[in-house]
């Protein structure tokens, strides 16, 4: 039972400090633009590769 006096505390601030590290990546921008990573991985290159 006195364990729950370490885990609750340690508990709430991991999930403080989950919160605040979310909150920090949307306002660094890290949610603005969602679709235009994954559409680069597919996108075509038609340029032939460089002859070595």
């Amino acid at each position: 039972m006195n364990i729950l006096y370490l885990l609750i505390p340690l508990g709430l601030l991991l999930l403080v400090g989950a919160v605040a590290a979310f909150f920090w990546a949307v306002g660094a921008g890290q949610f603005d633009d969602l679709d235009s990573p994954g559409m680069s991985v597919i996108m075509d290159d038609d340029s032939k590769p460089p002859d070595t």
